[in-house]
């Protein structure tokens, strides 16, 4: 009989797809949640901040911009911290970062000290998705698509819970109290989880490849190409994304249907997108990373389209919530594709570089669809270069299928 608490059965629970990666998956969910919030928090605050300071629609725009960026700077360090010794110090730089930034944020008298706080909040959020994502992958191999999805839906976790509250605690005792507050809860909650998370990756895990995957030359280009398509791709999907996800708290308001309106929007968005995730992560481990980020692109294309033609208030509900479900598997993707076409050694910074893509993406979408909103009086036109950028994306990823199919049709051949 095999003894239970023998160093190699031990070892076994322990090691890739086994019941501690799980376990250690439901902790990074955990902490993609709580760290997430950075992400969201100032979406909320926006229109308060645009108020209290008496700025035109652009202006509020640019503490998320500056957090967006922030988010992709650290993507990036983190990534390369998170690849040489692991996702414990990553997770700590973030929590300190997260408090120190939100507690600036709470304290900032003008709108330039508010935009340098909330970049320091999106280095610090940045810890709780890339890097997470990717140490996730190093624990399983069968359910690699899933996994890391579940990794990612932190992120869309904290857009779904934290909207509501953080309006609340708005209109409550207003925004500086607020964002003082939420850097407190970051800084008592995060430490602790991330002592969960100090067993490195199964010796081997890192240094092999996913069975089976591929690498650039099955695409017939060069890793460096690759990169640089797939940060294109990531900038044109997350300027598209960025239109309703940014701006949707404050469209409502402009409607007259109020901001609370568009809180329950966005944690809708998110919510579903969640779902999004998960499905994306599911459908990834059959048809591979790329196939599954063109028809989630190709989705979030026909919901930017339904924007521009209805805006009711049960219609929105509806439209956000379609957007969310169709959205939100996109980003996950990149991490998916990345395993599968480069090597998983700096599989943490190349994500990371691509996800500052995203984020670039996203800032950028976030200060265009303000300035085209303070130019045009109307966020039509917004919603229309928001669709433009998403063709972008599908012809990018379009193309590297076709190039897919050419390069086995010629193996055959």
């Amino acid at each position: 009989m095999t003894d239970p608490h023998s160093p190699q059965i031990g070892a076994a629970s322990a090691g890739v797809d086994s019941s501690y990666a799980w376990m250690r998956l439901g902790v990074g969910l955990l902490l993609g949640t709580i760290g997430s919030i950075g992400m969201w928090s100032y979406v909320v605050a926006l229109p308060v901040v645009q108020a209290d300071f008496g700025l035109s629609r652009n202006e509020a725009s640019l503490p998320y911009t500056m957090a967006m960026l922030g988010f992709g700077v650290g993507g990036i360090l983190m990534g390369r911290l998170s690849d040489r010794v692991g996702i414990v110090w990553p997770m700590i730089a973030g929590s300190v970062s997260l408090a120190l930034g939100y507690a600036a944020s709470g304290l900032a008298g003008n709108i330039w000290m508010l935009a340098m706080a909330q970049a320091l909040v999106g280095f610090g959020a940045s810890a709780t998705f890339g890097p997470l994502m990717v140490d996730m992958s190093h624990w399983f191999a069968r359910r690699r698509g899933i996994a890391v999805a579940i990794a990612s839906s932190g992120n869309y976790l904290a857009g779904t819970i934290w909207p509501p509250v953080v309006q609340h605690f708005i209109a409550a005792e207003g925004w500086r109290a607020t964002h003082i507050g939420i850097g407190l809860m970051v800084l008592v909650a995060m430490p602790p989880l991330v002592l969960a998370l100090r067993r490195r990756a199964p010796a081997g895990s890192v240094a092999a490849g996913v069975a089976g995957a591929g690498t650039s030359a099955a695409l017939g280009v060069s890793p460096n190409v690759l990169q640089w398509l797939l940060i294109v791709a990531g900038v044109a999907c997350c300027v598209a994304m960025a239109m309703p996800q940014v701006h949707i708290v404050a469209y409502c308001g402009d409607l007259g249907y109020g901001v609370a309106r568009g809180a329950e929007m966005l944690s809708l968005m998110l919510g579903l997108g969640i779902v999004s995730r998960l499905s994306a992560g599911l459908v990834a481990d059959r048809i591979g990373g790329l196939t599954t980020l063109l028809i989630g692109s190709a989705l979030q294309g026909l919901a930017l389209l339904l924007y521009l033609g209805f805006d009711g208030l049960t219609s929105l509900y509806v439209i956000s919530g379609l957007f969310g479900l169709f959205q939100g598997g996109i980003v996950p993707m990149y991490a998916i594709i990345i395993r599968e076409y480069f090597p998983p050694r700096d599989a943490a910074t190349r994500l990371g570089i691509v996800l500052m893509a995203t984020l670039v993406g996203m800032a950028l979408g976030g200060w265009m669809s303000g300035a085209i909103f303070d130019l045009t009086g109307s966020y039509q036109a917004a919603f229309l270069n928001g669709i433009a950028w998403n063709l972008l994306n599908l012809s990018i990823i379009g193309w590297l299928l076709l190039r897919i199919h050419r390069m086995r049709r010629e193996v055959m051949a």
